[in-house]
């Protein structure tokens, strides 16, 4: 099973992620916002690194409970990570 690391010792399941986008050019659409909007109000938001410049997010399921994961790591290491087939746990 191979892992992706989102940083800060948070490493999730590749085969469970939905998408991963790039924080700054998402956000720019008013849909993206109301989106990660209604996700913190949901509680559905895991900060990894609360104290770093965020710079992408990844939507994530597992077992049908949705989740938005918020890196300090950017969306392109991200894709490279997975596309290299690395298991990164």
């Amino acid at each position: 099973m191979k892992y992706l690391h989102l940083g800060n010792d948070t490493s999730i399941k590749t085969k469970n992620i939905l998408g991963i986008f790039d924080l700054e050019t998402t956000t720019v659409s008013k849909h993206t916002k109301n989106f990660l909007f209604n996700c913190e109000k949901e509680n559905m938001i895991v900060n990894i690194k609360e104290y770093e410049l965020p710079k992408s997010f990844i939507v994530y399921n597992f077992d049908g409970e949705y989740s938005v994961y918020i890196s300090n790591i950017s969306s392109q290491t991200l894709v490279k990570r997975m596309s290299a087939g690395k298991d990164l746990l």
